[in-house]
């Protein structure tokens, strides 16, 4: 078999049916850069899970007026409140945050929101405990034992919210999954169509080959090819469309959260990491889609 007549036949055959191929790409493009985006999803889940698996607290906020009152936290009910919970069996680690010092992480974390900061006042923000726990389980049990004491305001376990933002987060991954595998069905029917096209305007030299001698996997295979270049063009496209998503959209949009360290960066490694499971996935699908087609509909 000669390789070079099988490329040039490939190439041939791409250029034939222009508008279909570039629509094949374009559409196996979309479908991976979908799937590439729910799985740079999953990566900062999983990288999310890292930061704060061995970070999650509880909140103790205390009242407006023992805030006020008692800044070092030196008289009751806010020096017992620190006591119970220093003995607590069950706590790893209290650090006591005054009223002042609460304001100046507010201010810090909320620095990119001068409307916010102009209307928010130090009297506002209460001071709190930061209570580390040394099983992570136990925090619920906790929050309602705290909870309505006398000069304490609330009491906030962290994993609550980080449950809603895993579940945020778990819905767009859901979402963009299945938004992938309608692309992809569409890529895959399109591949079929391209295909069939593709074998009927040359049927007439694949005959001939035929009479001559030519093997059926000789003259199918510039077809199968056909599906697997385009599939390759595709992923170049989904990755090259992933960059550029990060650097105009991600990295700008999401500044203030990852900066204050809210939510993790989407690095450029993410998206090398991911790259080749794409590569994988558009492989498998334009060669087992091609492959069906000439077997099923293609008789050469």
């Amino acid at each position: 078999m000669r390789f070079s007549f099988v490329l040039t036949e490939v190439f041939t055959g791409l250029r034939r049916n222009v508008t279909m191929t570039v629509a094949m790409i374009l559409t196996t493009a979309i479908s991976l850069g979908l799937l590439g985006g729910g799985l740079l999803v999953v990566r900062m889940i999983d990288h999310m899970r890292d930061s704060y698996g061995d970070k999650v607290e509880v909140n103790i906020f205390l009242t407006k007026d023992v805030s006020v009152a008692d800044k070092g936290c030196t008289a009751q009910p806010c020096a017992g409140i620190k006591s119970n919970l220093e003995q607590d069996p069950n706590v790893e680690k209290v650090d006591y945050e005054s009223q002042a010092d609460a304001f100046a992480r507010f201010q810090k974390l909320f620095a990119s929101q001068p409307e916010l900061l102009a209307v928010t006042r130090q009297e506002a923000v209460p001071a709190n405990f930061h209570v580390k726990l040394k099983d992570a389980s136990r925090s619920k049990a906790l929050v309602q034992d705290y909870t309505g004491k006398p000069g304490i305001g609330s009491a906030v376990d962290q994993s609550d919210f980080l449950d809603k933002v895993f579940g945020l987060f778990n819905g767009i991954r859901n979402g963009t999954f299945a938004v992938a595998l309608i692309q992809a069905v569409a890529a895959l029917l399109l591949i079929s169509n391209t295909i069939q096209v593709s074998a009927y305007t040359r049927r007439t030299e694949v005959g001939i080959m035929r009479l001559v001698g030519a093997t059926r996997w000789y003259t199918q295979l510039p077809f199968l090819l056909e599906a697997v270049v385009a599939g390759l063009a595709g992923v170049i496209v989904a990755i090259g469309g992933l960059f550029a998503i990060k650097g105009l959209f991600i990295d700008d949009v999401l500044a203030d959260p990852i900066r204050t360290g809210i939510i993790p960066p989407v690095s450029s490694f993410d998206i090398v990491a991911i790259s080749p499971w794409l590569l994988i996935v558009a492989i498998l699908i334009s060669s087992i889609t091609g492959y069906a087609t000439l077997r099923l509909y293609v008789r050469t």
